[in-house]
């Protein structure tokens, strides 16, 4: 699951599609309909909110607006809580480390997405955050630094070296 900072306009049509389909089932946990995902470290953010399903409804209205630019037919309905105003902070660090994984992704789905945006250094952010000081938040998965053991999806363990 990935509930991406930056903007969904930076997404290719398969990113989109997966970004909407994931946001609704973060919806679905954060209502209780769901046993899986329920620790899932994307929804920590959301869960920080006086009202987490409002914050994930108005996640999913710039999801949906970016579709409807698109000329997607992404079923509005599906939002539990619409029309809400939630803004949210997330942290300069955060947006470049996901601005950093979105490029390699694009790089490798699709060479004319990533040629749009590959000379960009600092993308927007989903509507709903508003971008403040700080680095990589302490829930991301992010790669290991040197010497750090990391247990690979395999359980194989690597080690990553200093440079």
């Amino acid at each position: 699951m990935r509930l991406w900072t930056v903007h969904p306009a930076y997404l290719d049509a398969p990113g989109l599609v997966a970004l909407w389909r994931e946001a609704l089932l973060a919806q679905k946990v954060l209502l209780g309909l769901t046993r899986g995902y329920r620790f899932h470290p994307q929804l920590i953010r959301f869960r920080q909110q006086s009202d987490p399903v409002a914050a994930i409804g108005a996640y999913l209205a710039g999801v949906h607006a970016e579709a409807l630019r698109r000329g997607y037919r992404f079923d509005v309905a599906k939002i539990v809580k619409r029309g809400r105003e939630v803004r949210m902070h997330e942290t300069k660090g955060q947006l470049l480390h996901e601005w950093q994984h979105l490029r390699r992704k694009l790089r490798l789905r699709g060479a004319r997405r990533y040629a749009q945006f590959a000379r960009l250094a600092s993308p927007a952010a989903h509507p709903i955050f508003r971008i403040v000081a700080g680095g990589v938040r302490a829930w991301e998965r992010a790669a290991p630094a040197a010497g750090q053991v990391a247990v690979t999806k395999s359980r194989s363990l690597r080690v990553r070296r200093g440079t």
